[in-house]
């Protein structure tokens, strides 16, 4: 899997959202309330969680099915409740570079096929 992709998109959220917060004139908790206060806001709350929920539940089959406890994924499951985006986009560039390192530690690992003349 490419990490290129996820991580692109997880250094500028990121970033964007680092510098939101830093001139953001409310708490995130503040903000997140008068979200919720009105119907239009609110029901795109919901949807962003509802998606965040179902990027949860792929993040610990996932990683079951990998042979990862699901507290491996706990980090990415804390990181998603709060800031929804980055725990999934983190989850799959870690779990890139993880396929990287074993297909190459595989790859090292394999004996090489001589052939006579």
């Amino acid at each position: 899997m490419s990490i290129a992709l996820p991580l692109t998109a997880l250094l500028a959220f990121s970033g964007y959202t680092v510098s939101v917060m830093l001139q953001a004139e409310q708490s995130l908790i503040d903000f997140g309330i008068s979200l919720m206060s009105r119907p239009d806001t609110a029901q795109v709350v919901i949807d962003l969680y509802l998606l965040a929920t179902l990027a949860g539940v792929w993040m610990v089959k996932d990683a079951r099915a990998r042979g990862r406890s699901v507290l491996s994924v706990a980090p990415y499951l804390l990181l998603t409740a709060v800031f929804v985006s980055i725990g999934p986009l983190l989850y799959l560039v870690v779990r890139g570079i993880q396929e990287r390192r074993n297909s190459g530690a595989t790859a090292s690992v394999q004996p090489h096929k001589f052939e006579s003349s």
